[in-house]
């Protein structure tokens, strides 16, 4: 499958492991020139993938990775905002420095890799910005409220700058990550059983893959969904079954 992604250029955040591995490997195979980050440095890369190593929570540091892809590649067409997550916290006991940190990488990062990407999306002939969210935003998230604070926080973020840059060619749109199978899935689910019966609980019987995450990213971006912005798409297999079910029919 083409998306006409071909010769774009794509700066994939997180991008040396989990789904933004597969996500910047998928764009790569679309013809796209990608530049991933993260805050470790990694030689680990996948063919066709540069690398720049930055702390996307600092303003200045996103500002020269942004400016370096740009001069290195040849100008930003693609921004995915991927990286995020949080360790389990109880909300009762976590640091402010604790809630600084989360809401910096899941809420104030992506913004500022938006805002530091904004020119050089003007200037592409249809620039996509794509914000990987999580079901954590759109419904509770006991023990890791911070995140889904933060996740919920970028929904909004989404949906203002879908309505403020459109006039600046800028499309802006969110993916909504249901309970992924990553390298990280037993820290996570559990053992193997018991992310089976994860998977198992879901409405298509699986959790959801990087490939499912990376053909999202690529239609988002592509051609194919010029006329759609400010969307929320969710790619969780039809979503958690509601645990109340289970308790009305006693079992």
């Amino acid at each position: 499958m083409q998306f006409g992604l071909t010769g774009k250029v794509a700066l994939v955040t997180g991008g040396t492991r989990g789904l933004g591995r597969v996500i910047a490997a998928t764009l790569v195979e679309q013809g796209c020139k990608v530049m991933v980050t993260a805050r470790n440095a990694t030689d680990k890369l996948d063919d066709g993938m540069a690398f720049y190593q930055s702390d996307i929570r600092d303003p200045e540091a996103v500002q020269e990775l942004v400016d370096h892809t740009a001069n290195t590649l040849g100008g930003i067409d693609i921004l995915v905002n991927n990286a995020g997550g949080s360790p389990a916290s109880d909300a009762a006991t976590a640091s402010p420095r604790f809630a600084d940190a989360i809401m910096g990488l899941n809420l104030m990062a992506p913004y500022y890799l938006a805002r530091a990407c904004h020119p050089y999306l003007v200037k592409s002939d249809g620039g996509s910005i794509i914000n990987i969210g999580s079901v954590a935003g759109i419904r509770p998230a006991p023990g890791t409220a911070i995140y889904g604070a933060a996740k919920a926080g970028l929904m909004s973020l989404t949906q203002s700058l879908a309505q403020e840059w459109g006039k600046d060619g800028i499309r802006v749109n969110a993916i909504i990550v249901g309970l992924a199978d990553t390298e990280n899935a037993e820290a996570t689910y559990g053992d193997a059983d018991a992310q089976a019966a994860v998977a198992a609980s879901l409405p298509l019987g699986r959790m959801c893959r990087g490939e499912d995450v990376a053909t999202a990213v690529c239609y988002l971006a592509s051609p194919a969904a010029g006329y759609i912005s400010g969307a929320r798409l969710n790619v969780d297999g039809g979503g958690e079954k509601p645990y109340f079910l289970d308790l009305v029919k006693g079992s």
